[in-house]
Formats: structure tokens, sequence, C-alpha cells
């Protein structure tokens, strides 16, 4: 076998191939009862990632707000702008808490990922503060996705039978009713 190039290298150590093409990605085993009330409350590890997020979304902001409050007075600039900026990002942060209160998963991950969005377009400066926030919130909104794939497994064929059988054609198109014979 030839010694594999550094871009393979890099490709096969990122991304895993599978071992045997035959061989079928792990399933879920839950019934689809279980995976409703999956998909219906986060768990404790994801409430607890949004218990923790929510008041370092609130200490981040505050610190953004004033470091531009500060920034904006030593360089003549309008200063209100910021005020609200401050009241955005703390109403984000206050969002994230009660998501993560209600155990609503998908809204904490959008709310996650508004307040990494709405860091990030600040200033260059701000990313590092705004990629862990952006990151957690697309965690969270595919763990919310791949629930609802796994659902839709679950239910299986019997569910999409059903559908296909409801809204199969007829035979025979029906009468159109605006139509009129010829006289």
């Amino acid at each position: 076998m030839p010694a594999l190039t550094f871009w393979e290298r890099v490709k096969y150590t990122l991304v895993r191939p599978d071992d045997e093409p035959t061989k079928k990605a792990a399933s879920d085993d839950r019934s689809a009862d279980e995976l409703r009330a999956a998909i219906h409350r986060s768990d404790d590890k994801e409430r607890a990632i949004g218990l923790v997020a929510a008041p370092v979304a609130a200490i981040v902001g505050i610190a953004i707000s004033t470091a531009s409050i500060s920034y904006a007075k030593t360089h003549h600039q309008n200063v209100h702008v910021y005020d609200e900026l401050t009241y955005v990002l703390l109403g984000l942060a206050v969002l994230i808490l009660v998501a993560s209160l209600l155990r609503k998963r998908l809204f904490q991950g959008i709310t996650l990922a508004l307040f990494g969005v709405a860091v990030f377009q600040l200033k260059y400066t701000y990313v590092g503060f705004a990629a862990p926030f952006v990151l957690a919130g697309a965690w969270y909104m595919v763990r919310a996705y791949r629930l609802q794939q796994a659902l839709k497994r679950a239910e299986g064929d019997a569910g999409g039978r059903q559908r296909a059988a409801q809204s199969a054609p007829s035979p025979r198109p029906r009468a159109s009713k605006r139509y009129t014979p010829p006289t």
C-alpha cells in the first residue's frame, strides 16, 4: 500500500471512513414515545450547560458593553448605541436562562447562537467571546435535529405507508366543477 499524502492523513484524521460499507450506522434503540419525551425536554447535561452559559453570557455582555462604552467616550462617539447593546446582550442572557430553566433545547440553541452572532458582529476582537456561544448553539440545534430524525426512523414504515395511501392519486381524475358543457 502506498504511503498517504499529507492531505489524506489530515482528511482521515478528521473524518474516518467506514470500516465495512455493509455495516449500518448505529441506530437509536429508543421507542417513538421515549424519543418524543426526549424531544420535548432537554436532559440534565443540556440544562446544566445552559444554566452555566447564561451567567457567563451576562458577564461577557457587561464586559463587552463596558469596553465599548469606554472606547466610545475616549473617541467622542455616541454612547447611546452601546447602552442599547447592553440591554440586548443582557436580554439574550436572560432568554438563555429562561430556555434552560424550561428545558427547551431548540430555544436554548437559538438564543445561544444569537448571542454569539450579536457579539461577533461588534468587532473582530470579540470573536473569542462569540465562538463558544455560536458553537454551543449549533450543538443544541444539531441534537434537536438528530432527535427528530431518530423519531422519524422509529415511527418507521407504518406511518409512511399510511401517509402514502392517503396521498395516493385516484385512478381517474375528478370532473371539474367549472366545466361548462357545450350548447
